[in-house]
C-alpha cells in the first residue's frame, strides 16, 4: 500500500485572532488536490505547518511518510515548494540560480530544465530583477520542477499572473502529473484554476475543513 503524500490528523494551531481547528486531510500519491478557501481561511497556515515552517499545537502531520516537523529534513529532499511571496536573488541571473539548486539536489534534471526554459520563454542570462511577475513565478516553477520532486506544495502560485502566464504554468503542472507517482497540493482562491487542474478539492473556511471530495462529485452536485 502506498504511503500518502500528505496526511494531517486533527491538526490545531492557535493565534490571538485565528485558529486552525482540528484540520484533517489526506493527499494520495499521484493526486492533485485543490486547497480552496477565502483569504484568511487558513490555507497558508496549513501549508506552513506541512512544510515545517510552523509547529502545530496538537495533531499529527506526515509528509511522504515522515513526521513533521521532527523529520522534515528527510521529507524535503523530495518536496518542491512554491509560494507567490517567495523571493530570488534580484541581482543574480537565472543561470546562477539553476546552478545553485543543482549543487544541492542530486535529482536535478538538466535536460528537463532546458526544456522548461524554452517552454516558459526564459533566458538563463536574465537577472531576476529584470523579470516580470509572471516570469518570476515561472522561474520558481522551473527551479522546483527540474529537481523532479515527488511532491509539489504550491501556495497561490498563479496569484498576480495574467491569463496567458497562468495557462502556461497550469499546463506544465498538469504535464508533471503524467508521472502517476507525483502529487500536488495546490492552494488557490481562483476556482477556475482549481477546476482545471485538480482531481480532488478540499474546502477550508475559518480554520475548519468544510468538505473534501473528488472534483467530479462536486461538479455533479453543482
Amino acid at each position: 500500500m502506498n504511503v500518502p503524500a500528505i496526511e494531517l490528523q486533527d491538526v490545531r494551531k492557535s493565534y490571538r485572532f485565528f485558529a486552525l481547528d482540528g484540520v484533517s486531510l489526506c493527499l494520495e500519491q499521484g493526486q492533485i488536490m485543490g486547497f480552496v478557501g477565502p483569504n484568511g481561511a487558513g490555507k497558508t497556515t496549513t501549508i506552513r505547518l506541512i512544510m515545517g515552517m510552523l509547529r502545530q499545537d496538537a495533531g499529527e502531520i506526515r509528509v511522504l511518510g515522515h513526521a513533521i516537523p521532527e523529520d522534515q529534513v528527510a521529507a524535503k529532499w523530495d518536496v518542491g515548494f512554491v509560494s507567490h511571496d517567495m523571493n530570488l536573488f534580484g541581482s543574480a541571473p537565472l543561470a546562477w540560480h539553476m546552478g545553485f539548486v543543482k549543487s544541492i539536489y542530486p535529482g536535478w534534471d538538466d535536460a528537463y530544465a532546458q526544456a522548461l526554459l524554452k517552454r516558459f520563454y526564459l533566458r538563463p542570462e536574465q537577472t531576476v530583477k529584470g523579470l516580470s511577475t509572471g516570469e518570476r513565478v515561472k522561474a520558481m516553477l522551473l527551479l522546483t520542477l527540474a529537481r523532479r520532486p515527488k511532491l509539489l506544495v504550491l501556495d497561490e502560485p498563479t496569484a498576480g499572473l495574467d491569463p496567458v502566464a497562468r495557462h502556461e504554468a497550469l499546463a506544465e503542472l498538469m504535464d508533471v502529473l503524467k508521472d502517476e507517482d507525483r502529487s500536488i497540493l495546490f492552494s488557490s482562491h481562483n476556482t477556475l484554476d482549481v477546476e482545471q487542474i485538480s482531481d480532488r478539492i478540499t474546502f477550508i473556511d475559518r480554520g475548519r475543513i468544510v468538505e473534501s471530495n473528488d472534483k467530479e462529485e462536486f461538479l455533479d452536485r453543482w
